[in-house]
């Protein structure tokens, strides 16, 4: 099972949480885009972009998070933190 947690927070303080499983036979990185489209859908966001540092920060720790510098719209948090909790 595949399992993504997704976080939301402001001043330090975590304001929304969701873990997203996908247990199907995609590739890891499809399992990755997948989860952050129904993490965006549920939160009501649109679609980070991912910058380098994103990438790099993800294959590094298996986390990154999206600023306001990866939104195309303003957001009204810091920053979207995804992980990878839980692999194949």
């Amino acid at each position: 099972m595949f399992r993504l947690w997704a976080k939301i927070f402001q001043n330090n303080h975590m304001l929304k949480d969701i873990c997203i499983e996908d247990g199907s036979n995609d590739t890891r990185t499809h399992k990755v885009f997948h989860s952050l489209d129904k993490v965006c859908h549920q939160f009501d966001l649109g679609t980070p972009i991912w910058l380098d540092l994103n990438i790099s920060d993800f294959k590094r720790h298996n986390k990154t998070r999206f600023t306001q510098d990866s939104f195309v719209e303003s957001i009204d948090f810091d920053y979207l933190e995804i992980q990878v909790i839980e692999e194949d």
